[in-house]
């Protein structure tokens, strides 16, 4: 992967803000990831890799129901009405809503049993970027790759740990960043495709506690990300700049989603991974999952496009 330096962001850092938050759901997640919004059901669906499962809450009603998965999986798009495409340790799989009823559709590093899926997000065109990782974050074991209308391409190769996928509303620039190496990349895209049009450049380098997880984009272009390690989401502006900084009441914060029929609140989740029993104890919300008010509308989820879609 070729990566050039973008301009160096500003370096006078924001305040941390405290917000209103509640609790959407106190079952605790090993590692909770992969937080994506159904707005036509408002609801809210995420992972808990470790344990594979599958959360889904009813946000009008608060309901959570838990459900079980074969395998490990780690990010979620909406095909249609009916259907989910799952990105899971065996690639990517269809998942009937209703039933639950699953049905392989690719395979990823089917022949490398030492990865697993990891971070994904689509993007306004349709295609799905989806990554690997090393089960125990093997330096450079992870690829970022596109999967549109039913084949799958590498993208991004030799990232240790990929996360904070995500695009500009438009579809012109995209995001990832590798957790390891605490670096947050942009590149230009095709807005009709999805697929990058130059190589990455280095947007942030993240220094202090923690590093980038999981990343949403807001409807004015900002880039939300949560810090794994800091307890906090940190919001970066196109160029690179650190605008601002809200707490969450976990450590690991892992990813962010807008939900709620006006996209006006963030679902957060977070995760208790190789946290001892004192350090259970020092972060009484671990693995929880939260709704913060921090003031900014998102925007929809677009769907995935299967092949012959």
């Amino acid at each position: 992967m070729t990566i050039t330096s973008a301009q160096a962001p500003a370096t006078t850092e924001p305040t941390l803000e405290t917000l209103p938050v509640a609790v959407l759901c106190e079952e605790r997640c090993h590692l909770g990831e992969g937080p994506s919004y159904d707005a036509a059901r408002d609801t809210a669906w995420w992972f808990d890799i470790l344990e594979k499962r599958l959360c889904e809450a009813r946000l009008a009603g608060g309901a959570v129901t838990v459900h079980s998965l074969p395998f490990m999986a780690s990010a979620l798009a909406m095909v249609d009405d009916r259907r989910q495409l799952l990105l899971t340790e065996n690639g990517l799989v269809l998942r009937d809503i209703a039933g639950g009823r699953l049905e392989p559709v690719a395979d990823i590093e089917a022949g490398n049993p030492a990865t697993r899926s990891n971070d994904g997000r689509v993007h306004p065109s349709g295609t799905f970027w989806i990554s690997t990782m090393g089960r125990h974050a093997e330096r450079e074991a992870g690829t970022i790759y596109a999967y549109r209308d039913g084949a799958v391409a590498p993208l991004f190769p030799g990232i240790t740990i990929p996360n904070a996928i995500c695009f500009s509303p438009d579809g012109t620039l995209g995001y990832f960043a590798d957790t390891k190496a605490n670096r947050l990349h942009r590149v230009r895209l095709d807005p009709a495709t999805g697929l990058p049009l130059e190589s990455p450049s280095v947007l942030r380098v993240h220094t202090g506690a923690g590093g980038f997880d999981g990343a949403v984009t807001d409807a004015e272009d900002l880039v939300w990300c949560a810090i794994w390690g800091g307890g906090r989401l940190e919001a970066y502006t196109p160029a690179g700049d650190l605008v601002r900084s809200v707490a969450v009441p976990a450590r690991q914060t892992s990813c962010p989603v807008f939900v709620g029929p006006a996209f006006d609140r963030v679902l957060v989740t977070s995760a208790f991974e190789n946290m001892d029993e004192a350090a259970r104890a020092a972060d009484p919300h671990h693995g929880k999952t939260f709704l913060l008010d921090i003031g900014v509308r998102g925007h929809a989820e677009p769907r995935v496009r299967l092949g012959g879609a």
